[in-house]
C-alpha cells in the first residue's frame, strides 16, 4: 500500500463519517448521547467488532 492508497482510505473514511451528520444532525447527536452512556466494555467490543471487520474485509479484497 503506497502512500495515495492510504491516502485515499482515509478521505473515503472521512466521508461515509461525514454523511449522518451532514443529513441528519438531531440523529447523529441522539446516536452519539446514547454513545456515551454506553460502559467502556461495551465500546470496546464495538470498536473490536470493527477492526476485526475491517480486517476481514480487507483480507477478501486483497
Amino acid at each position: 500500500m503506497n502512500g495515495t492508497t492510504f491516502g485515499l482510505a482515509i478521505a473515503l473514511m472521512l466521508i461515509l463519517e461525514g454523511l449522518l451528520p451532514l443529513a441528519a444532525p438531531a440523529r447523529w447527536r441522539e446516536i452519539f448521547q446514547r454513545v456515551s452512556a454506553l460502559t467502556d466494555g461495551q465500546i470496546r467490543f464495538f470498536g473490536l467488532a470493527a477492526v476485526g471487520s475491517g480486517l476481514a474485509l480487507l483480507l477478501v479484497l486483497l
